[in-house]
């Protein structure tokens, strides 16, 4: 199964099951100490990244408990960057999931913020108390449905999931994700011909055109910063791998897109001074591991999705027509990404210089 054919389904009938399934039994209220917990995410790499803190949150305050994650291929390696995940199963491996659904837990918080199949699950699942957002139908399935804001940002939603558990909201710190030391080990083999040489790290894509900032502003960026003295390594996955190309043509760095796992990148992103991307997991990644961004924003949220703190700057045109995201769904834009595209090159050049504390090189 894949994430087109999962939003397929449950538009033809996750609604229909969500509204008409019994509801869940009051039960006996909060367990005191839940020993089980299961959170579904379902979704990208961004949302994974940001479930985290409220994963670290719920292990704190219960040390002895097991932390079990319902994910996706496309997101699951995420959660080999938190030691607290016991286990993360695929939600969309049938026989991953059909393993979920023997098992009983004290917890299940269904971490999906709008489509209506994860909501099924949570209610399908044995538990006594089964906990997510309140955007539909789906909050019919859950004992505590809980609000869900746009204008919040994306960690704090999460972490205002903990709340029936008596788990109070507080604030995320950075770094919250910690890469495996083979991933590390296997970064600093990639990076080897760099010698050690400060370097700019560059994530070209996007899941949606609305959000490229396009490779030929990658490529000029990359001009202006080996003119700086700064080599650049560009990341991503196999259908990254011919922009990163076109971007380093002539230029000094490092292709990386594809040739590392997720993990690694992480490890890559680690030792890098700063990330210039677009709103993105790799975006998410970095802030996770306190590294300083660049971000490019336009169509998404910036409240609900920008990274926070002296150490990342966001970039965005605030027009009127922006940001036009919704649950995850970005409409064609009629003028070419417009937002996207007003950002200039010298203008992201300049930013990731004030970052670095480098002055310009002059002619």
């Amino acid at each position: 199964m894949n994430s087109v054919f999962l939003k397929k389904v449950d538009g033809a009938i996750g609604s229909l099951l969500a509204r008409f399934w019994p509801r869940p039994s009051r039960g006996n209220g909060p367990p005191g100490r839940p020993r089980r917990l299961l959170l579904i995410r379902p979704g990208g790499i961004g949302d994974a990244v940001l479930l985290v803190p409220a994963i670290r949150a719920f292990k704190e305050a219960f040390p002895d408990s097991e932390v079990t994650v319902l994910a996706e291929r496309r997101n699951g390696s995420v959660f080999a960057l938190c030691p607290d995940v016991a286990q993360t199963l695929l939600y969309d491996r049938p026989g991953q999931l059909l393993t979920a659904m023997r098992r009983r837990f004290d917890v299940v918080i269904d971490t999906e913020q709008w489509h209506r199949l994860s909501a099924v699950v949570a209610r399908l699942i044995h538990s006594d108390l089964k906990i997510g957002f309140a955007t539909n139908e789906r909050r019919r399935l859950f004992n505590h449905g809980v609000p869900y804001c746009h204008e919040d940002y994306e960690a704090d939603s999460f972490l205002r999931l903990l709340e029936p558990l008596g788990i109070k909201h507080r604030n995320v710190k950075s770094p919250f994700l910690n890469v495996p030391q083979r991933c590390g080990e296997r970064a600093e083999t990639v990076l080897a011909s760099l010698k050690g040489q400060p370097f700019v790290t560059l994530f070209p894509g996007a899941s949606i055109p609305e959000r490229r900032w396009g490779v030929e502003n990658f490529h000029r960026l990359t001009k202006h910063l080996n003119y700086q003295g700064l080599p650049v390594v560009v990341v991503g996955g196999g259908q990254d791998r011919e922009a990163g190309e076109t971007i380093l043509a002539e230029c000094r760095g490092l292709n990386l897109a594809g040739k590392t796992s997720l993990a690694e990148t992480a490890g890559v992103l680690q030792l890098s001074r700063v990330l210039v991307s677009g709103d993105s997991g790799v975006l998410h990644l970095a802030v996770g591991l306190d590294v300083p961004t660049v971000s490019l924003f336009g169509p998404g949220i910036a409240a609900k999705w920008a990274p926070r703190g002296e150490k990342h700057v966001v970039l965005n045109k605030n027009l009127p027509c922006s940001p036009c995201t919704r649950f995850g769904y970005t409409p064609p834009c009629p003028e070419g990404g417009r937002c996207i595209q007003e950002i200039s090159v010298n203008e992201v050049a300049e930013v990731v210089r004030g970052v670095l504390n480098v002055e310009p090189r002059k002619s």
